[in-house]
């Protein structure tokens, strides 16, 4: 069954695209997106520079990701946070900020667009992310954002548009993330918070069952991070009364 009348047709749309991109070996590359579609654009540098200057209201940085265990850019807290949440995603392997730049005929001008992050799922799928507040998407964002979103179905991406994360789940991911690097992981407490976790428990109380609190709660909260221990980040804030429990993959 062909497009209904009056739709391009999807493929129309990635057919005039181009994209350039700085690939892994740090040489940057321009072309047809259908050329370079299969790149491992989530090992990509960022295709263009941060800009920081004196008096601006947003706040640039760089967040290490333990997905990829490497700086990913951000140019608000609002895409530190994005960021913070697709690292937190455990179907997301990599990831990198500023992946490339999409370029495009718009009326009779050039079009570009440079999404804010790309990831790579653990099943090969892409996904293309753009970061934008509800509140800040104009009608002429919201065009570049639908084009987007069809260009990426081209070639087997999932396109997302995501704003402000909600709380309290935002300040339960920021609390959990201080605890993402590896060096929280501590083999011997690991297994013995798995096992006391088997039962649902309040955080707290299984915390202390396993030792010194304050030696314990690190590795607690890095399981936590890593989905190996599970609870609601959603309904409340994170803390002592807590319901804590084991994740089902970890009851095999």
């Amino acid at each position: 069954m062909g497009e209904p009348a009056g739709v391009v047709p999807a493929w129309e749309y990635a057919s005039d695209v181009d994209v350039g991109f700085v690939g892994a070996d740090g040489v940057r590359r321009d072309g047809p997106l259908a050329r370079y579609w299969g790149e491992p654009f989530e090992l990509a540098s960022p295709a263009r520079k941060f800009i920081t200057f004196k008096g601006q209201k947003n706040f640039t940085g760089d967040y290490w990701a333990a997905t990829s265990r490497d700086l990913v850019g951000y140019e608000s807290w609002v895409e530190r946070d994005a960021a913070m949440a697709l690292d937190f995603d455990p179907a997301v392997v990599a990831l990198a900020s500023q992946p490339f730049c999409l370029v495009w005929v718009g009326g009779e001008r050039n079009r570009e667009h440079t999404p804010d992050y790309f990831a790579r799922l653990s099943d090969g799928t892409g996904v293309v992310v753009d970061v934008r507040p509800e509140s800040l998407v104009d009608e002429e964002a919201a065009e570049v954002f639908a084009l987007t979103a069809r260009v990426c179905a081209t070639v087997g991406w999932q396109f997302r548009l995501v704003g402000d994360l909600g709380q309290p789940f935002r300040a339960n991911l920021r609390w959990l993330a201080r605890y993402r690097h590896p060096r929280c992981h501590r083999v011997s407490v690991a297994a013995l918070l798995r096992e006391v976790f088997v039962e649902p428990q309040l955080l707290f109380a299984g915390a202390d069952r396993v030792g010194d609190r304050m030696a314990v709660l690190p590795v607690l909260y890095h399981l936590l991070w890593r989905h190996e221990l599970t609870a609601d980040l959603v309904s409340g804030p994170l803390g002592g009364g807590t319901v804590v429990s084991l994740a089902a993959r970890g009851r095999s």
